[in-house]
């Protein structure tokens, strides 16, 4: 994700509507306050393709393996320890 430009938080409140037409054209716009950075605006359909996850029939209906995914480790041990009677 790249930050095209940087508005401030009047600007921003002030020229909203130019705001979001530069987002929505050119990419994610940081918003500052009193110089420093605190939000970003992003597009939403950038916004959504970042933050989707898959769900599991997603996983098991898609084209081919997905090797991005990150799997737990699985124990070393077989089983579990029973008492005897």
């Amino acid at each position: 994700m790249v930050i095209v430009a940087i508005w401030q938080a009047q600007d921003a409140k002030a020229k909203f509507s130019q705001l979001m037409d530069t987002c929505i054209a050119t990419g994610p716009q940081t918003i500052t306050r009193h110089g420093v950075p605190e939000v970003v605006m992003v597009p939403v359909q950038q916004w959504e393709s970042a933050v989707h996850q898959p769900t599991l029939q997603e996983l098991l209906l898609g084209d081919g393996p997905r090797f991005d995914l990150e799997l737990p480790q699985r124990g070393k041990g077989w089983g579990r320890e029973i008492e005897a009677f």
